[in-house]
């Protein structure tokens, strides 16, 4: 038992200790970046990376800092971060969009039906933590009100807990439904930025394929399939291609 209460206070210990380093290398670099030294700062942000955290305001930092840098795609990159994980944050976003003005590519995307465009903003209003979070209450509520109907002996409170228990129910599964999706997508499907200035995409895994397409570095693909270091990508406007895994950084 003893033994069991040793591991966990030095597990413990050694928790705190990570997280003031943390916080003392993010401090560090946010006061480099405002003293205009943002190539430390990039460095250090890089460290609190490395060390396994990750949260969208320490990647809007490094977007911001490698933008002041003029080092576009990696700005690109990391604002993307920051946007998978706060995809409603206008900093975020607005910052994005100026970044996105800098690159050579201008790809129109492919038109969204209205129902697609109220999915996606409902979709959008939060992260996946966020939906989780609201899938548990509204799962307690549900059993709330699923034990006044059980337990009550008036008639207006059991139906009121009724019917309201079945809107909550629909409400709740919705939004572990959201939760679940927004979850997968962030782990399983893949973008990535490209980071070569000028590429053609190929119409198979081999240099000797096709050319399909010129794409410039800074612009957003999706990756449907890796492929013996390939990787087939789509871009906005559904155009389809292969190139080197080595010419893109995932987001």
């Amino acid at each position: 038992m003893e033994r069991i209460l040793y591991i966990l206070i030095f597990y413990i210990v050694v928790q705190q200790a990570f997280a003031v380093e943390t916080d003392t290398l993010f401090f560090r670099a946010n006061n480099e970046y405002s003293k205009e030294l943002y190539t430390n700062a990039v460095e250090h942000y890089l460290q609190i990376i490395d060390q396994g955290y990750e949260s969208a305001e320490l990647y809007f930092n490094l977007g911001n800092a490698y933008f002041k840098l003029d080092d576009i795609p990696s700005a690109i990159l990391y604002y993307e971060k920051a946007r998978k994980l706060d995809p409603n944050d206008e900093d975020i976003n607005f910052n994005l969009n100026v970044a996105n003005t800098k690159i050579a590519d201008k790809i129109e995307p492919i038109p969204e039906l209205f129902f697609q465009r109220w999915w996606r903003s409902v979709y959008n209003l939060f992260g996946a933590n966020v939906w989780a979070k609201i899938s548990v209450v509204g799962f307690i509520l549900f059993f709330i009100l699923l034990s006044f109907y059980l337990l009550s002996n008036f008639l207006v409170v059991r139906k009121v807990a009724f019917y309201t228990g079945v809107i909550i129910f629909f409400f709740t599964l919705f939004t572990f439904i959201v939760a679940y999706q927004k979850y997968n997508i962030i782990k399983h499907q893949k973008e990535a930025i490209v980071f070569t200035p000028t590429i053609t995409v190929k119409s198979s895994p081999n240099l000797n394929s096709v050319d399909l397409f010129v794409i410039h570095e800074g612009s957003k693909v999706k990756i449907i399939e890796e492929v013996g270091g390939w990787y087939e990508i789509r871009i906005a406007n559904g155009s389809v291609g292969w190139l080197p895994a080595s010419s893109l950084k995932t987001i």
